[in-house]
């Protein structure tokens, strides 16, 4: 190397892999020193060859491990299982919503009157079993499930979703269809399939995933499997449960969701919940009856939602003090004006309004002009009153009304054509949920030819609603219910009495 004291020394160096020369030149400008540095020797093509194979190895047994691991098969047997059985509750749930609907149509077929004894007592029964022992069951679940998605605190998430929860839920819901209540069961089949994949949250089984992620994915599991809505519930997972946050649960979700719809293709087959419905519209002139539907179904489903909203914080005056003061009465008098309603259009408004919806898409049976009023009316009713069930199937009676109604105003159109842009602009303009409402009502109504007017119906219906209600429904009912299960769990935990 060269002396660092001289002056007079030239270096030249060169990067790694060439030779490097020093020279030192003295006055008589001789070349006095020169070394040379030999480079670092490269490996032999048998060393390389065998580096090469050690990181294949270490590659394969990254991705081989997983694959042999008794406990990664266990978490995933788990993860089915509990699809399998969201779906299996769901279905049986289905069935015994229908035998619930049926009982209480015959009831009343034998006296109508019977319905003034029948819808007060049971609202009132629901209203105290369920706010005295289960509170979490109370109103449609979905805004629950987006609650305890949104919470990182598991005993925040343990108040609102559990499989206790979801067998009331159960129970608690068929009781009011029993009854008469305009209630539906896709908000209790989100909440119940939510419930059933979050018993895999924790360390219990290993992190099979996030608690997010397997609600978001149970509720998904639970549309799909209510009404053989696969796609549906993929989408109602990605725009409801998480408008607040990024969809992360891919696997997770198609997991739930095929797994939930095997067992209902399993028991029930392949069926669609409203049948075939060749409806059509003709076209050009097709262009109106969309606009006409999605502005009439945005506008009124805004309007409908922030009605809920307002009234989940509490009825104004006299009426909502009283309802504070005595809810089971409140409840009992909600039941009795259902009964006056369904007695005053001679049974039409009662349960999810299955029956209606699907003679009107049939072209069987139109419905009357003050149908989708009435129908409003009883589904209020059994919003405020606080007994367990859904908005989404009366909702979808709602729109099917209006559509029914617009009809007259384009003559050129078949009535079934218009029923179908009324159910899915009415749901499309209450939720602020536009693709899951056309991709659901598609399935539900098996009519394809009809996706474009669907899916124009729903975004026409989306911008007009939010010019009206700017916040989702089911999100805006979730922040108090997220209010409420946090204030139970402190107030637990300062061991104040009365938190159940």
């Amino acid at each position: 190397m060269p002396d660092a004291s001289c002056p007079d020394t030239v270096f030249y160096g060169y990067r790694s892999g060439d030779t490097a020369y020093s020279q030192q030149s003295g006055p008589s400008g001789l070349r006095s020193q020169r070394s040379i540095v030999s480079p670092p020797k490269l490996p032999t093509d048998e060393k390389r060859a065998s580096l090469t194979f050690r990181q294949i190895a270490r590659t394969g047994r990254r991705y081989t491990n997983p694959l042999i691991s008794v406990g990664h098969w266990r978490r995933r047997a788990l993860l089915v299982g509990a699809a399998l059985l969201a779906g299996l509750i769901a279905i049986v749930f289905a069935i015994g919503s229908e035998r619930a609907i049926g009982l209480h149509a015959r009831l009343i077929a034998t006296s109508p009157w019977l319905s003034l004894l029948v819808a007060p007592a049971g609202f009132a029964a629901m209203a105290w079993l369920s706010g005295r022992f289960v509170p979490a069951t109370q109103g449609s679940g979905i805004p629950q499930t987006i609650a305890a998605s949104l919470s990182p605190d598991p005993a925040v998430r343990g108040r609102l979703l559990s499989l206790k929860i979801a067998v009331a839920k159960v129970f608690l819901t068929l009781g009011g269809l029993l009854c008469g209540a305009s209630i539906g069961r896709e908000g209790p089949s989100v909440q119940i399939g939510a419930s059933v994949m979050h018993a895999l949250a924790g360390r219990r089984f290993g992190r099979i995933a996030s608690s997010r992620n397997l609600i978001v994915a149970g509720s998904g599991a639970g549309i799909a499997a209510a009404f053989n809505t696969p796609v549906g519930g993929i989408m109602f997972a990605i725009e409801e449960m998480c408008r607040d946050h990024a969809f992360r649960a891919n696997g997770t979700t198609l997991t739930a969701v095929i797994f939930a719809g095997l067992m209902s293709l399993g028991i029930l087959g392949n069926y669609t919940y409203f049948g075939s419905t060749p409806a059509a519209l003709n076209w050009p002139l097709g262009i109106w009856p969309v606009l006409i539907c999605g502005t009439a179904g945005g506008l009124l489903g805004g309007t409908f939602s922030r009605l809920l909203v307002a009234s989940a914080r509490g009825l104004p005056g006299r009426v909502g003090d009283f309802a504070a003061a005595h809810p089971i009465a409140f409840a009992g008098g909600c039941g009795l004006a259902t009964a006056l309603v369904g007695l005053a259009t001679g049974g039409a408004t009662y349960a999810t309004g299955y029956a209606e919806s699907k003679a009107a898409l049939e072209g069987l049976a139109p419905l009357p002009v003050y149908f989708f009023a009435a129908k409003m009316l009883v589904i209020w009713l059994a919003f405020v009153s606080r007994i367990p069930g859904g908005l989404f199937a009366p909702a979808l009676a709602v729109g099917a009304g209006l559509g029914s109604a617009l009809a007259g105003l384009s003559p050129g159109n078949a009535e079934p054509a218009l029923v179908i842009l009324g159910m899915v602009a009415f749901l499309s303009g209450m939720t602020l949920a536009p693709i899951t409402s056309f991709v659901i009502v598609m399935e539900m109504t098996a009519n394809h030819q009809m996706l474009i007017p669907l899916m124009a119906a729903s975004v026409i219906a989306y911008g007009f609603s939010k010019s009206v209600s700017p916040r989702a429904l089911y999100d805006a009912l979730a922040a108090p219910a997220l209010d409420r299960a946090q204030a139970e769990v402190a107030s637990v935990a300062s061991g104040k009495p009365g938190a159940a």
